[in-house]
């Protein structure tokens, strides 16, 4: 069981603490509660340039890697959907320096039209290297938008077009950073050979007296309910054709959630997996089959992608994956093959909690779901998901005309 001990400061600053004597580490996590839904559909992107804005240098700390070296200290940083996660491990001696740097970049951002224009042309360069120039690198955009048709889940991370950050100016930086990076839109943990009372006398210390922002109202506009089958068939540079499926699943929060998930680890977690022990490894029809689900706040995903080999169409590919999902509606899964993939899930949790940086992590995400305390229930809520509620929800994930099919043709 991981105890911790939180704290809300005046300005609504959300801290978790948690000891573990084990390590000379220190972790220490923030997450933001901004992610790419909270962006203007004609300004998207901006969450994750913030993410490369915020090493650009703070009001009183002109370059934040080099005092975080020099304190033995390493950091990193990642944007998604729904929030932006910063963290950074360092000796447990030099803990005030974490608190140091993370206060000043909330404090205040430089904001110098030079860390502008550097951090902006890393997030074009990623654009181009990573999504329009890389093998099957624009699926998501592709993806997203055919799925999706009114919430903001329709445009990937790292933005909806290039333009919108080639075009984004100062004022819009300023504003994004005003509206979402503020105390009580935070949430900071955390873990290590550390004491509550000190962590909290150094989070009032150097968080205590930056003001909270105003008041956000966040309204985001829900999906129809999807009744038709969607379509998109698109050709590329790619070595092998491949095919994306995806189907509107349960919030991250919800009992739903935990059904998808074992589903998905029903399908393609590991060698005996459904998936892979019949189409790629008996049937040979793909070099690569997986089922995910995207795990966001809101309603998200549920995904199947596969690259096909062998001469195999994509109707043969899709009609093969269609008779592994009916199965799943028509008849229950075994005892243990039910039990097999939640000992996985078990396994992954006890794993997720051994480092330091995992607990801290883990700890700010489960209180922005709701609470801390959430974690230590997790496994339970698998446990408690019958063959029953799988065959269900099957039923209902894959139900006729919920199907988003993106095809992505090899040109040779």
């Amino acid at each position: 069981m991981i105890k911790y001990d939180s704290l809300i400061l005046d300005n609504g600053l959300k801290v978790i603490v948690h000891q573990d004597k084990s390590t000379p580490v220190v972790a220490m996590n923030i997450i933001y509660k901004v992610g790419s839904r909270d962006e203007n559909p004609e300004k998207t992107g901006f969450a994750h340039l913030f993410e490369h804005l915020m090493f650009g240098g703070s009001v009183n700390i002109p370059k934040y890697d080099m005092p975080l070296q020099n304190a033995g200290g390493e950091n990193n940083a990642f944007t998604n959907n729904d929030f932006t996660d910063y963290y950074l491990t360092l000796p447990k001696s030099n803990i005030e320096t974490a608190f140091w740097l993370e206060s000043d970049r909330m404090l205040s951002l430089a904001f110098s039209p030079k860390s502008l224009e550097v951090q902006r042309q890393v997030v074009i360069e990623e654009f181009k290297q990573n999504y329009l120039n890389q093998p099957y690198g624009d699926v998501y955009l592709l993806l997203k938008p055919l799925a999706f048709k009114k919430h903001p889940y329709r445009w990937n991370t790292i933005g909806k077009d290039i333009s919108h950050i080639e075009n984004a100016t100062m004022q819009d930086v300023k504003d994004f950073y005003k509206k979402f990076y503020n105390p009580d839109n935070a949430i900071l943990s955390v873990a290590g050979d550390v004491n509550k009372d000190e962590i909290f006398r150094l989070a009032q210390k150097w968080f205590g007296e930056i003001k909270k922002g105003d008041n956000l109202t966040r309204n985001y506009t829900k999906e129809d309910i999807q009744t038709e089958n969607r379509e998109l068939i698109v050709e590329r540079n790619v070595p092998q054709t491949a095919i994306y499926f995806a189907w509107h699943m349960d919030k991250r929060h919800s009992k739903g959630f935990y059904a998808c998930d074992l589903i998905s680890d029903i399908l393609s977690n590991g060698n005996s997996s459904r998936l892979f022990s019949r189409l790629v490894k008996e049937r040979k029809m793909f070099s690569e089959l997986n089922a995910f689900v995207s795990g966001d706040l809101d309603e998200g995903l549920f995904i199947i992608s596969g690259k096909l080999i062998n001469g195999y169409s994509p109707e043969d590919a899709e009609y093969a994956i269609d008779e592994q999902l009916n199965e799943l509606t028509k008849k229950p899964v075994s005892d243990l093959e039910l039990e097999k993939v939640k000992n996985k899930i078990e396994s992954n949790l006890v794993f997720s909690r051994l480092s330091v940086l995992n607990k801290a992590m883990n700890l700010a995400y489960y209180e922005m779901l709701e609470s801390a305390g959430l974690l230590e229930k997790e496994k339970d809520k698998y446990n408690a998901v019958s063959k029953t509620d799988i065959q269900q929800k099957a039923k209902e994930l894959f139900a006729p005309g919920k199907k988003n099919k993106l095809v992505y043709l090899a040109k040779n």
